[in-house]
């Protein structure tokens, strides 16, 4: 062990280490999980870390799923994140433009940000018309399966893009690297993302980057609808969403002058 390592180990929070082992495993896990699977994972006793999953459970980091004996995250580390300065400002300055946008195009938007290598939906609108598709806050997908997560990807530098692919689950193979690599670097070229919903065959998901100090900071999405009777084609909406995302963008670099 060298010299930072030994001075790393000094500072030591036991208690604290076990919590944060408890939420990390429970935000990767895709079912709730018991407190024997969560003490067998994290290769503790249940004796160890039964009072602190009753805290966590207390401060609502987490809770218990209605239909078994296991735990989930909540959202309270997500609506702690959202309000750090830096980012309710960006979704404080998206939401009129992301009403006006929904107005023109009548489509419903939303406004996802990266997270530990997932896209995550963090404002949306909704369009008032009848018949419409949107996505709910708090919605994450996999950055390399969304038309969100490859605009996000698409406009960062070289060694954010690796740190990114070294969190995504599950890990792309090679082949599989290259071709989300080349698709990537194709939508920062045309600026706009149009691509079929993994999940509704009838969606087009429209994606375009928010640009804040050289690299998205969000991206802006519509899941464009195909109607019989078409209100905007989808080369129209897609213009639309690139003109809004640079307002957006715009927006924040006066905003950030004035801090």
């Amino acid at each position: 062990m060298d010299d930072q390592e030994e001075d790393d180990r000094r500072y030591r929070a036991p208690a604290l280490e076990k919590g944060l082992d408890i939420l990390e495993l429970l935000a990767d896990a895709s079912d709730a999980l018991s407190l024997a699977a969560i003490s067998d994972r994290l290769d503790r006793s249940r004796g160890e870390l039964h009072r602190m999953v009753q805290v966590l459970q207390f401060r609502g980091y987490i809770d218990q799923d209605a239909g078994s004996e296991g735990y989930r995250l909540t959202d309270r580390l997500f609506a702690l994140g959202m309000r750090q300065p830096r980012t309710r400002n960006l979704v404080e300055l998206a939401l009129p433009v992301m009403r006006q946008l929904v107005q023109d195009s009548r489509e419903s938007c939303h406004l996802a940000f990266h997270s530990r290598g997932e896209m995550v939906v963090v404002a949306r609108v909704e369009s008032g018309e009848q018949l419409g598709f949107s996505v709910r806050v708090g919605y994450r997908r996999p950055i390399a399966g969304t038309a969100s997560g490859v605009v996000l990807y698409a406009f960062q530098p070289d060694e954010v893009r690796r740190r990114w692919e070294a969190l995504f689950v599950p890990a792309l193979g090679k082949e599989a690297l290259r071709a989300f690599r080349e698709r990537a670097d194709a939508v920062r070229t045309r600026q706009v993302e149009l691509t079929q919903s993994p999940l509704v065959a009838s969606v087009t998901d429209i994606s375009a980057p928010i640009m804040r100090g050289g690299a998205a900071a969000a991206a802006l999405t519509v899941p464009y609808l195909e109607r019989r009777e078409t209100v905007h084609s989808a080369d129209e909406v897609a213009a639309m969403v690139v003109t809004a995302a640079n307002s957006i963008a715009e927006q924040l670099v006066q905003s950030d002058e004035r801090l």
